[in-house]
């Protein structure tokens, strides 16, 4: 682990992941879910469908950014992964449906205690999201979690999904700081590393307890919470 003196004294950014870090992804499909599957009458668990899609559309954005080829956004493997979990549970669904759980990822909420733990962090550092979202799906999310971030970037500028080194190579860039006085901020092991891995300082919020595996891109934080890290550095 880094020193925490020498870590706040080397970053000029905050940055961090939106999906999962910033606001409660898991839990806030989980609910609409809910609703959908007891519409659909399936027996399928909630928790376990949305478990199912996010790890389909990971795996999906993963193939999308080794291809190589043109960026899919990620509405469309959005659309993709959803269509292919509800086909895989025996879902009976049309269009609509897959566009309608799709779309509530623009809806989601906060973490209970991000919103104060940014707002410490602000009065310090200039915030920035790098997300693997659409540059609209971003934007229509501004009103639902409602944190004033300097900047929202989505991984559609570098053509590639997180975790390409592309992606946080050109976030620094667009900001103007070099990659290593930037701290990433994740709930993902994933996106730890390939931050890492570019140059970045990272913290990894644990808030699932989960071990860390053992790569050689480590985080210099390991977390429990978004308080947490905002005790640390303010």
């Amino acid at each position: 682990m880094t020193d925490i003196d020498t870590l706040k004294s080397s970053i000029k950014i905050c940055m961090f992941d939106q999906y999962g870090t910033v606001v409660d992804m898991q839990g806030g499909l989980r609910e609409v879910a809910a609703e959908f599957l007891r519409v659909k009458e399936s027996p399928v668990d909630p928790n376990a469908f949305v478990t199912w899609w996010r790890r389909t559309h990971f795996e999906n954005s993963m193939i999308d950014a080794l291809l190589g080829l043109a960026h899919t956004s990620y509405r469309e493997i959005g659309h993709l992964s959803v269509r292919q979990v509800m086909d895989r549970a025996g879902i009976a669904h049309t269009e609509e449906d897959v566009r309608f759980l799709v779309a509530a990822i623009e809806r989601l909420l906060c973490f209970p205690e991000v919103p104060d733990a940014l707002a410490r962090l602000h009065a310090r550092h200039k915030l920035v999201v790098l997300s693997n979202g659409d540059p609209d799906m971003l934007e229509a999310a501004k009103a639902y979690h409602g944190i004033p971030f300097d900047a929202v970037i989505s991984v559609a500028e570098a053509n590639a999904f997180k975790p390409h080194h592309a992606t946080y190579e050109m976030a620094a860039r667009k900001m103007g700081v070099a990659t290593e006085q930037v701290l990433f901020v994740a709930n993902h092991e994933f996106d730890c590393v390939g931050a890492k891995a570019a140059g970045m300082r990272t913290v990894f919020i644990d808030r699932r307890r989960r071990p860390f595996a053992r790569w050689p891109h480590q985080p210099d934080l390991i977390v429990s919470s978004m308080t947490e890290l905002a005790d640390l550095l303010t």
